[in-house]
């Protein structure tokens, strides 16, 4: 059974948090049309001698919703995420948490380490934790340390993809596991939403799309190759941060390097201290095939919606 915070949702579907894409803009626009939304706490880089701008991000974002919810009793908006690299390299970590847990954070997803800290937080905030994972050994460890949920990382999805196939992960966790379970790996219609809860998830985790929305913090040039690239495009290589993730090959070609012969790195290559090392090769998962235009996260989660009530209606009719 779903914790009270995602059993109504418009949708199953909540938005993954990107890398410098997804701010207060992308969050509130997603959180309005009945997803969740969400963002890393790391995309929150003040200048030095600032106030810390997460802070400043979770107001708005609170106030924002607010406002909607008294306007919109029928409607009201989804609750949004915030992602905690808890990576030894993230030396905000610390400071993260305790911003997090006084603005009371409703939902916390966790990435790259499992902290029994961290899920503590959340809880003693009143929010829910939910843990990134890639394989069923994963998935154990952060139940172990207090993760309420799982986010499982299937072969195809964007950033620090996975490589294992969605059937064989998701079967796997849930032969132990009956608690709050998100897929994310290629989901980028409605059918696939279906397909994804189907398969034993109950929740699809989307961000590729995200990053051809009118809200999404990208540069027109990035949201471009995500409507002009397909599957074809996309590379997996661990050459820039030390673990493998999902790349678009034109990002690659753009920065001088030939994305069919990259070298192989090493995992004490990774630093979230910062931003630079990635800003220009660009992140995306392969379901990118199904993004068409640039348009509203509105627009696109209408369509998504529409498509998933199609699909509803076609399964039950076989």
């Amino acid at each position: 059974m779903l914790p009270p915070i995602l059993a109504n949702l418009r949708i199953p579907v909540v938005a993954s948090p990107m890398f410098i894409v997804s701010g207060p803009d992308l969050v509130i626009a997603q959180c309005k049309a009945g997803i969740v939304g969400s963002f890393p706490a790391l995309n929150a880089r003040e200048k030095d001698g600032e106030p810390p701008l997460l802070d400043a991000w979770l107001t708005r974002i609170a106030e924002e919703l607010d406002r909607h919810n008294q306007s919109n009793p029928d409607h009201p908006a989804a609750p949004f995420a915030v992602n905690q690299i808890v990576h030894r390299s993230n030396a905000r970590l610390e400071r993260d948490i305790e911003i997090c847990h006084r603005h009371k954070v409703p939902i916390w997803i966790t990435s790259l380490g499992a902290r029994p800290e961290v899920n503590a937080a959340a809880h003693d905030c009143g929010g829910i934790a939910l843990h990134d994972i890639i394989n069923n050994t994963f998935a154990r460890k952060a139940i172990d340390k207090g993760a309420d949920g799982l986010i499982a990382v299937a072969a195809g999805a964007g950033g620090h993809a996975g490589p294992q196939s969605p059937f064989a992960l998701i079967q796997e966790i849930r032969a132990w596991f009956d608690g709050p379970l998100l897929l994310s790996g290629a989901i980028a219609t409605g059918r696939a939403v279906l397909a994804a809860q189907v398969m034993g998830a109950d929740l699809a985790y989307i961000g590729s799309p995200f990053i051809a929305t009118s809200e999404a913090n990208a540069v027109n040039d990035y949201k471009q190759m995500i409507v002009s690239s397909g599957a074809e495009d996309i590379v997996n290589s661990n050459l820039f941060t030390g673990i493998h993730g999902n790349y678009l090959a034109p990002s690659i070609r753009n920065a001088g390097l030939d994305p069919t012969g990259l070298e192989t790195s090493d995992p004490s290559a990774m630093n979230f201290n910062s931003a630079k090392a990635w800003s220009q090769i660009w992140g995306a998962g392969q379901g990118i095939g199904a993004v068409y235009d640039v348009q509203p996260a509105a627009a696109m989660i209408d369509r998504l919606a529409a498509e998933y009530a199609q699909a509803k209606q076609a399964v039950a009719a076989l």
